[in-house]
This record gives C-alpha cells, structure tokens and sequence, in this order.
C-alpha cells in the first residue's frame, strides 16, 4: 500500500520559511470589496501614455512576437546605454554590460543569485521593499538589515554599514528614493557610503527605479562616484518613471562578468523580456521625459496634500524627498502596523 501523499513534505525549506508579502495579501483583500481604494501596491495611476502603448500595438501588428537576444534587444540596449550616461554620468557597453530583464525585481533577483554564496551576508537598509530579505534568503545568503530613522529622513548612514558589516559581508543593496519611505541619499551621504564600501571590499546592488521621481535636490545614483562603477550592479526599469508596471521591464547595468553570470540565470529561466514590452520601452526611453515631468508634479501635489494631512490628524509623516510613498507614524494609535491597516 502507498504511503500518503503530503505535497507540503516536498517544499523546500528554505522557500516554506518565507512568508508571503504582506502587500500582496492586502491586495487580495482590497480586491474582494467594494468600493475601497487599495494604497498598498506601488503601481501609478496614470494609464501609459498613448504613444508608447501604441509603440506596443505597432510591434504586434508589424508581427513582433518572437524572441529577443537573452540580453535584449540591441537598440534598446543601446538606448539605455545613452539615457544611463545622459542622465546618471555613468558609461556600459552596451553589448556586454546591459541586460535588458523582466521588471527590476527578476533583475534584483539574479544579481543576488548570481554573486551570493551560502552564508554570505548581504546588508540592507530598513524600511525596504518586501522582497530583498526574502530574495537573500532564496540564495542561502544571510540578510543583515540596517535600520533607517525617520529622524534622519530614512537616509542610510555609513556608519551603521560600518558597523554591521563583518568579514563575511559581501554585498551592499541600496534602494534610494526608497519604496516605502520616499527616503533618498545626497551627495554627501554618498560619498561616506562609498567609501565603506571601497575599504571594505563591497559589492553594491542598487535599485534605482524611482530616480526620476525624485522631488528634492538632484538624484545622484552611487554607481557614478569614483571607484565604484567597476563594484556596482545598477538596476533601472519602466513601470514607475512611465507607468508600465504590466510590461514587466526593466535592466542591469554592471561589469561585463557580473551581467555575463546573471544572463546565465535570466537565459535558463526567462530566456527573454517581451519584445512587445521591449519596443514599448524604447519608445519611453527614447520619447518619454515630458510623460515622466508631468506624472512627477502631481505626485508633488499629492505627496504635500498627504503629507499635511497626515500631520493634522495627529499622523507624524516626515516630508519624502522622492518615490510616490508617505510612511506615517502610528504609534500614537496603539496599533501594529498591520492592524492599523486592517481597520
């Protein structure tokens, strides 16, 4: 006679030990009931703008339907290889240091597989996007958190790295202007962050994908600053700046043997971004910056309508200097966090 068949003594461990995200939980909820406005997911309102969807409707009617290069489509490549230097200052090649990927959150997902071994330590700042610590945790590396205060504007400080870092510390990951905070990083601050990282012998993950969104001062992206081009992968992608998020496109810029090792994992699992989503993409990269200066004065308004409002109810919310997020304090209420958004 058979054993009984239990599907759950086949999971691996380490994927059962993540919980699922929160957001999406929320989302599911929201979805059920009427009426209610979901805040949760980091999607924009605004409906992509008619000249790149029509760039997509284009691609499908000429009979684009096909794969692309692992790496991507060439002239989107090359395209990217031009806004990146135009509007960061940082110079890939195109050929060899650009892949193109299925939202940033596949390309943040390869680059920690593709240079972490078991037992390395990864740090992170806190408040972050749900899926860094469990992204770690899926390369058998060792999430080490580095706690943001709103006091400081949720700005990650050298010294904290500094701190937390040990020998086994391997990779930096950096997400400035930040989701969910609207944190982001000056100059100044990354210039300490750097150089911890250069002393230390770092490698940096960062996600960059609200820059354009940045409502305060200039976006300065730590890839450009001396020294640390060769020891940072960068990660851009379309769903914020011109509102694709279900277009799922999105890139990696970094050394050449770095990008070789993380098109090694998107080859086998992915093969390709949509060429659909491809063209699209480079009709916004190419024709999109007045699209992304109008979405980024009315996140403005709104930030400072919320923000106000926040604070006149007795919410302490300081002012995000970018991203489209407000990150209330709710301690006053006496609720966790998960139960303020329940009721």
């Amino acid at each position: 006679m058979a054993a009984p068949f239990e599907p759950h003594h086949y999971v691996a461990r380490h994927v059962s030990d993540i919980p699922r995200s929160g957001i999406r939980e929320f989302f599911d909820i929201v979805q059920s009931m009427p009426d209610v406005i979901s805040l949760g997911v980091g999607e924009p309102d605004f409906v992509t703008p008619w000249h790149i969807r029509e760039a997509a409707i284009y691609a499908l009617e000429r009979g684009k339907t096909g794969y692309t290069s692992n790496l991507g489509l060439l002239k989107l490549r090359e395209a990217i290889r031009t806004y990146v230097e135009r509007e960061f200052g940082i110079a890939y090649d195109p050929k060899t240091q650009i892949l193109v990927t299925v939202g940033v959150s596949e390309a943040l997902d390869i680059a920690l597989r593709a240079v972490v071994n078991p037992g390395d330590e990864v740090l992170y700042h806190e408040p972050c996007y749900v899926s860094y610590s469990p992204s770690i945790a899926l390369t058998h590396g060792v999430a080490a958190p580095v706690s943001c205060s709103a006091e400081r504007g949720f700005a990650l400080e050298a010294e904290a790295i500094e701190k937390l870092a040990t020998p086994r510390t391997k990779v930096l990951v950096l997400n400035f202007p930040t989701n969910p905070t609207g944190g982001t990083l000056r100059r100044s601050e990354l210039l300490k962050i750097a150089d911890v990282v250069l002393r230390r012998n770092l490698l940096v993950i960062t996600d960059e994908i609200y820059s354009e969104l940045t409502f305060e001062g200039e976006h300065v992206s730590i890839a450009s600053l001396p020294g640390m081009r060769e020891r940072t992968v960068f990660l851009h992608g379309f769903s914020k700046a011109y509102a694709m998020t279900g277009f799922r496109i999105g890139y990696a810029c970094g050394p050449a043997e770095i990008i070789e090792a993380m098109m090694k994992i998107h080859q086998y699992s992915m093969l390709c971004a949509s060429i659909i989503s491809q063209e699209a993409a480079l009709e916004a990269i190419q024709h999109g910056e007045a699209d992304t200066a109008e979405m980024r004065d009315q996140y403005r308004l709104r930030r400072n309508f919320v923000v106000n409002a926040f604070n006149a109810m007795g919410l302490t919310c300081h002012l995000p200097r970018g991203s489209f997020y407000a990150f209330p304090c709710v301690k006053t209420t006496g609720l966790s966090s998960k139960e303020f958004a329940v009721k």
